[in-house]
């Protein structure tokens, strides 16, 4: 189909690849992760990859499972062995991880561990007092070192307030909170990575770990 502003191509689509929204066919999410590692780098499918495969939190969403397991994202590359980008696909998958809650989380993960840096935990729930847990985005719970990434939601007052709270919590367990923000991230997240290094090599970790 080719009109104005619209390009059509032409594929091969299991029964399951295909879903219907609001009254519109549309490629699955799975699908859709694969046809988009033809222009995707690595990185940008891993991103989608994570966010597929995240739990969900039923307090705050309305489902209750991930929008696709690793199984589910496996059978998709082995259905079409050969399409164009499917090498990046796979390499995103073995880099993909179950936890993460944002794209910045895994764009920070992947540079912690491109740079040498520990595989952190991802959203782990962490009992600091009897009673108080908090759930940091990346931890290195052997070395007490979390890791948050502050969006641009938490220069709000009330979100201010809570992210004093949460640091105090961490340092009274005599943990450090390493806090990224938007502009840690630029330049390939340099400062980012040497802000965590830093940290972890203050708590004794070493690079030949």
């Amino acid at each position: 189909m080719r009109r104005p502003g619209v390009k059509g191509h032409r594929g091969q689509f299991f029964a399951d690849e295909v879903v219907s929204h609001h009254g519109l066919l549309i490629t699955s999410r799975t699908r859709t992760w694969l046809d988009c590692s033809r222009k995707m780098s690595v990185e940008e499918l891993t991103v989608v990859a994570d966010h597929l495969l995240r739990v969900p939190r039923p307090a705050l969403e309305s489902r209750t499972e991930p929008y696709a397991t690793r199984e589910d994202l496996e059978d998709m590359l082995d259905r079409h062995k050969g399409t164009p980008g499917i090498r990046k696909a796979r390499l995103a998958l073995d880099l993909a991880r179950v936890g993460s809650d944002s794209a910045p989380e895994t764009r920070l993960r992947l540079a912690l561990e491109d740079a040498g840096l520990p595989e952190p935990l991802l959203n782990v729930p962490t009992e600091l007092h009897a009673g108080v847990v908090r759930q940091p985005d990346l931890s290195y719970p052997e070395r007490k070192v979390a890791v948050e990434y502050d969006g641009e939601g938490h220069s709000e007052t009330a979100q201010i307030v809570r992210d004093i709270a949460r640091e105090e919590d961490f340092v009274r367990a005599g943990w450090i909170l390493v806090r990224i923000s938007k502009r840690h991230m630029q330049n390939e997240a340099r400062l980012a990575v040497a802000k965590v290094r830093r940290t972890l090599l203050s708590r004794g970790w070493s690079q030949h770990d």
